[in-house]
């Protein structure tokens, strides 16, 4: 077992190591080594193979360029018209709308199956990936490494790294072929390791989660994702909205308890867009405000919520929306 050990550390460092690394640099390497050391008993204590940990923890390696990224995420607000702008931007629609009619008999066949409208499974892919063009080229298994190894979110990174070796273990990508995002969220629907676990879709039956190149897994698991946590087939995303001047703010937000009947948004004197009365019917919606009162305002219902499990951001949750109403009507 030594021997192994230090086989895998001598490739490791043989990887990384380069001749003009300062001190620190060095340093740091010595202590991911460690920490690398740790991951792979843990590995072993999980009960994955011993030649499958030595042969996986060959390719993993320290990556800065991924810590950084954790480290200085841009903290710049921007404003939902802005991020809508850089989001939905026509030319993304346009080839929305062209997918979901190249891919129409496909998305209707899984949408049936999981009670998911077509349009928001393509909605989701493509903010998510650029209808899978965009899914990221870092090594998924250094990424989480790394990212565990900073240690300002360790239990979670290592629990998407141990769920990663869970998916190679499987047999669900070559290693060669597992990259995906700095932050390790993979393949065309962008997941993280944990959620492949739970809600990726073999829907081919080849015997594989395919959610880097195979559209139909691709579009059931998004779509297994919505189903899952509670999407309904029958409703919609939301509405934008006015409110009156003297609205009162606090009962904005998608806490539970905020979530009220549209006859009381009526009574609050929320009204339509285009200043008529909301739907008489009984469904229930919450009011958000994504850039305070004097921005843009919406009534979103359960299935807003859904997309809130998929990714806490409001912005993300309107813009899928948005996309999605865009492709609905062609435009």
């Amino acid at each position: 077992m030594i021997r192994i050990m230090l086989s895998w550390l001598y490739v490791s460092l043989c990887v990384i190591a380069l001749p003009t690394l300062a001190g620190d640099d060095n340093t740091e390497l010595a202590k991911f080594d460690h920490y690398k050391t740790q991951l792979y008993n843990e590995a072993l204590e999980a009960g994955f193979a011993p030649q499958f940990v030595e042969d996986v923890f060959a390719t993993v390696y320290y990556r800065a360029t991924v810590v950084k990224a954790d480290k200085n995420q841009p903290e710049k607000k921007i404003t939902l018209d802005t991020y809508l702008e850089t989001r939905v931007p026509d030319w993304k629609v346009e080839q929305g709308v062209t997918l979901l009619e190249a891919h129409r008999q496909l998305l209707t066949k899984i949408g049936r199956e999981y009670g998911v409208q077509p349009r928001f499974i393509v909605a989701l892919w493509g903010n998510e990936s650029n209808f899978g063009r965009l899914q990221g080229s870092y090594p998924v298994l250094s990424a989480l490494a790394s990212l565990a190894f900073e240690g300002r979110r360790e239990a979670l990174f290592k629990a998407q790294f141990m769920a990663a070796l869970t998916i190679l273990q499987e047999n669900h990508i070559a290693i060669e072929d597992f990259n995906g995002s700095w932050a390790g969220a993979m393949g065309q629907s962008q997941f993280m390791p944990t959620s492949f676990l739970q809600y990726a879709v073999d829907y081919d039956g080849d015997g594989r989660k395919d959610i880097w190149g195979t559209p139909a897994d691709v579009f059931a698991s998004i779509a297994n994702f919505l189903s899952s946590e509670g999407w309904q087939n029958d409703a919609t995303w939301g509405r934008q909205v006015t409110v009156p001047a003297d609205f009162d703010a606090q009962l904005s937000g998608l806490d539970k308890s905020k979530f009220k009947p549209l006859a009381f948004w009526q009574q609050q004197g929320v009204r339509r867009f285009n200043g008529n009365d909301l739907p008489d019917v009984e469904i229930n919606a919450s009011l958000i405000m994504p850039d305070g009162i004097n921005g843009r305002i919406y009534l979103v219902y359960q299935n807003f919520h859904t997309l809130m499990k998929w990714n806490r951001s409001s912005y993300f949750g309107i813009s899928v929306s948005y996309l999605s109403e865009r492709i609905k009507r062609g435009n």
